[in-house]
């Protein structure tokens, strides 16, 4: 079997392709299809084969894919040159025109049905993969806790943890998220939508979770949005970038990450880290 995982350079694409070789045997192959191969030969393990593919060129794509069997598709970030969809509609053909058997690709909670306007390119893709008629799983990931990282380091410098969002998430830890990706690459009888989530929580509780993972007193409290890009202007931003990290919170806020769902720790076998645990891990990687 030839497994292949995109994007395989970030961290989500690391963490996938070290479980991978854990999950399969030697008798199977497994390639990383990176944009920069001697940055990915500097990462990734060297029992591993890199070839070098670009979203933007579907052509590279298509020929990194060649002998594929199932693939790991990664979602790129928005706001490069070429728009996301257009990258995303470039490997959904590459992979049709390889006859890759299966593709796993990472996606937004409820894509289909989600108002959020982060749905949207994931829409389009699951839609894409779908005309395509090639074998598939839709990976819906929630919200990483390091995605919270300036709630966190607030936190272990004792100051106040603000947030504006109301409603919850689903936090676990990116690593959690990219091992149960590759897991679902090896099974024989995946299932065709995973809405992969940790526990529904909201701010008020992560703050809390932040307080046991640090031993530090601080004041957690919810303010408005304005007064939340208000406090990021003040650390020195400017107002268009103190925007844009405020945004981030709007996804919780509209209840697009507010899931019941235990398929992620299904998949995984176990567990999932608690918040605490998971919040201390974060800050002794620093």
């Amino acid at each position: 079997m030839k497994y292949a995982i995109t994007a395989a350079t970030g961290n989500f694409g690391q963490t996938a392709v070290k479980e991978l070789l854990n999950l399969t045997n030697n008798d199977d192959d497994i390639i990383a299809i990176v944009r920069n191969t001697d940055k990915a030969k500097d990462l990734l393990p060297d029992e591993i084969e890199i070839r070098q593919g670009n979203y933007a060129d579907e052509a590279s794509m298509e020929a990194a894919l060649q002998g594929v069997d199932r693939l790991l598709f990664i979602s790129s970030q928005p706001g490069a040159e070429v728009a996301r969809v257009v990258q995303h509609q470039n490997v959904v053909k590459a992979l049709t025109a390889a006859k890759v058997n299966f593709v796993a690709y990472t996606s937004f909670p409820n894509a289909q049905a989600s108002t959020s306007a982060l749905a949207s390119d994931h829409k389009l893709t699951e839609d894409a993969i779908k005309q395509s008629n090639v074998a598939h799983s839709f990976i819906r990931n929630n919200w990483y806790i390091e995605n919270e990282m300036g709630l966190i380091q607030n936190g272990v410098a004792n100051h106040t943890v603000s947030y504006w969002a109301s409603n919850n998430a689903g936090w676990a830890l990116e690593r959690e998220f990219a091992a149960a990706a590759a897991k679902v690459l090896t099974l024989s009888n995946p299932k065709e939508v995973y809405e992969f989530a940790g526990p529904a929580r909201s701010y008020a509780e992560l703050g809390t979770a932040i307080k046991q993972a640090t031993g530090n007193d601080f004041a957690v409290h919810q303010v408005s949005a304005q007064e939340y890009q208000s406090e990021l202007e003040s650390t020195g931003l400017d107002k268009d970038t103190a925007a844009l990290f405020s945004s981030f919170q709007a996804p919780i806020n509209d209840g697009s990450l507010n899931e019941d769902t235990t398929d992620l720790p299904d998949v995984l076998g176990h567990d999932l880290t608690s918040l605490p645990v998971a919040i201390k891990e974060i800050i002794n990687r620093k």
